[in-house]
């Protein structure tokens, strides 16, 4: 089982941006996709997960300008930022939960200027 996340990047305060979480190694449509980050600095921490029958839930502190969403035949979860912040600023990992452990991609790197 692999997640491999891209899409990360240097962006503008305001900007956007869509961070992507491939799958393999799963009938990804049956398992539910959650988004973490870890700013510099701190602890690592929940931002938005979506289950395998599409319903989302999000951090407070991302709802509004965070849409996480899924496709299912790409076998892609997607994580699209909106009116980016610095504090936004962080390792992004997608995660999934496969036999009872936590399966984590490698992380894509959001940095936020002000």
């Amino acid at each position: 089982v692999q997640l491999q996340a891209s899409g990360g990047g240097l962006v503008q305060a305001g900007g956007s941006l869509r961070l992507s979480c491939k799958a393999s190694g799963i009938n990804f449509k049956l398992y539910t996709m959650d988004w973490y980050r870890q700013p510099p600095g701190k602890q690592r921490e929940w931002v938005a997960g979506i289950t395998s029958g599409g319903s989302t839930n999000y951090a407070d502190a991302v709802k509004g300008r965070f849409t996480v969403s899924r496709d299912n035949v790409r076998r892609l979860a997607y994580l699209q930022i909106d009116r980016l912040k610095p504090e936004d600023t962080a390792v992004y990992y997608c995660t999934t939960q496969y036999s009872g452990s936590d399966v984590w991609g490698q992380g894509t790197q959001v940095t936020v200027s002000s």
